[in-house]
């Protein structure tokens, strides 16, 4: 076994084999000191070890206490198989070789560096609670088990991929979720072979789910609460090593246009803020077009007086409405990746300043009209208003298809393309789950917690787009 271990692991300058000779017997420890628990390592292990070696020889006894787990003073397991054993070594799990035995003794005292729990960068909130998950599972899976103190919490470990072997938990309420959904996933999970996932989103592209189409059928948060809050409507996580966001399925289009602080507030502020965020989020894809295609094709619906003044603004422009907006637009996202990508003290001001400089000049130059440059900024404060990312990148690309529609074939395109973007969604489907529900099809009992937030007393069952209709019921009559 030990010959086979070292073969395995020759190349592997900082793996560490400590001898330690016990009543005659050769005992040896491997492990790598980078992610191991040394102190752990040294005073549960190799000092009582020693202390063995220095005491009456009395092999036989030291074996049956091994046997019975009661030699050390921490949980140690057998492993058999060398292929097992090298994997537990590169995975910070130190192992005790003795001669003539077919087997080893792992301890389970990895340890990897991690930073300190922050507060979500993403998902702010003004109301509620400020941390946020981390790269460490252990430690996120300790902020959903202090929020969720029920034995019906459950977890499913998976190993994924080749090289990384990537620890990855479903999480979920027994009782309340979906079996169908939840077998699925498992499925998918089991069936996955890669080199490896360095990222959740890695399993969120190789589950089939929405493959083809630009809205996500996921929901990423970095929320302990967002997930505790969904798993008890019955949906269900995943969490994985070394990603500091959790995945959630099944996803509706009205709950990625939910904030965590929507439920923090009270239910006036709550619905009053879900729908400026419904409206904006609209406004964020459609309005560009609708300014170009109107200016363009359908200027007898512009009041005289405004239609005067656009038409004013744009006297020296020697670009077409379209173009023009295509430039701002373009010139817009530059910034704001800029602005993502630069160090953050100057990131912010960078991207302000950057869109005034820059707006004021190419309206001063004749490059661009001052309605184009308002109508482009409202749409750019519009889309930061989506409390999700992956649904306002999708907003943003989306925008682009409308505005080039918009520009060739007038209202006629936008509408067009507008209807089919509604058809995908009615048909768009997260793991079974219709993406538009509620509204299609149509269930009047969820919409309390839809378009507006009902108070809490009297949201008593869960929404049937997750839960089992067998566990509906959230609070008693």
């Amino acid at each position: 076994m030990l010959e086979m271990i070292k073969e395995q692991l020759q190349e592997c300058s900082d793996a560490v084999y400590q001898s330690i000779n016990v009543y005659g017997h050769a005992c040896m420890l491997i492990y790598i000191p980078s992610i191991v628990d040394t102190l752990s390592l040294q005073e549960f292990v190799a000092s009582p070890l020693k202390s063995e070696a220095n005491s009456e020889p009395d092999w036989p006894h030291f074996m049956e206490r091994l046997d019975h787990g009661t030699a050390f003073a921490i949980p140690y397991i057998k492993a058999y198989h060398p292929d097992r054993v090298v994997e537990l070594i590169v995975s910070g799990n130190p192992v005790l070789c003795i001669e003539d035995l077919p087997y080893v003794y792992y301890f389970e005292i990895a340890h990897y560096q991690k930073r300190a729990v922050s507060e979500s960068q993403n998902e702010l909130v003004v109301i509620g609670p400020q941390e946020a998950f981390i790269e460490d599972i252990q430690t996120n899976l300790s902020l959903l088990r202090h929020r969720i103190k029920h034995a019906d919490l459950k977890t499913k470990h998976f190993s994924i991929g080749k090289y990384t072997k990537t620890d990855v938990y479903l999480v979920y309420i027994e009782g309340l979720y979906k079996p169908e959904i939840l077998a699925y996933m498992e499925k998918q999970l089991d069936d996955l072979s890669v080199d490896g996932i360095l990222g959740i989103s890695y399993l969120a592209e190789h589950m089939n789910q929405g493959k083809f189409s630009p809205f996500p059928v996921y929901q990423y948060t970095e929320r302990p609460d967002s997930v505790a809050a969904s798993l008890m409507e019955g949906r269900i996580g995943i969490l994985q090593d070394g990603t500091p966001s959790a995945l959630l399925t099944p996803v509706t289009f009205f709950a990625l246009l939910q904030s965590s602080e929507d439920y923090y507030q009270s239910f006036y502020a709550g619905s009053w803020i879900r729908l400026v965020r419904l409206f904006f989020s609209l406004i964020s894809m459609i309005l560009p077009a609708l300014y170009v295609a109107i200016t363009t094709f359908h200027s007898q619906i512009i009041p005289s007086d405004l239609l005067i003044t656009i038409a004013s603004a744009r006297e020296n422009i020697p670009f077409s409405a379209l173009t023009e907006a295509l430039i701002m637009e373009l010139t817009f996202e530059a910034l704001r990746e800029a602005g993502t990508r630069i160090p953050k003290p100057v990131g912010q001001t960078v991207s302000i300043i950057g869109g005034i400089v820059i707006g004021q000049a190419a309206v001063q130059a004749g490059i661009v009209s001052a309605p184009m440059v308002i109508v482009v900024s409202i749409t750019g404060i519009a889309s930061y208003i989506i409390p999700h990312l992956e649904l306002g990148l999708t907003f943003r690309l989306l925008r682009f298809v409308l505005l080039v529609l918009g520009g060739t074939m007038g209202l006629i395109g936008v509408f067009i393309a507008v209807f089919i973007i509604y058809g995908h969604l009615v048909h768009l489907r997260s793991f079974g789950t219709p993406y538009l529900q509620p509204v299609a099809p149509l269930v009047l009992e969820d919409w309390k917690d839809t378009l507006f937030r009902f108070p809490s007393q009297y949201m008593k069952n869960r929404s049937s787009s997750f839960t089992d209709r067998r566990n509906k019921r959230r609070q008693k009559p």
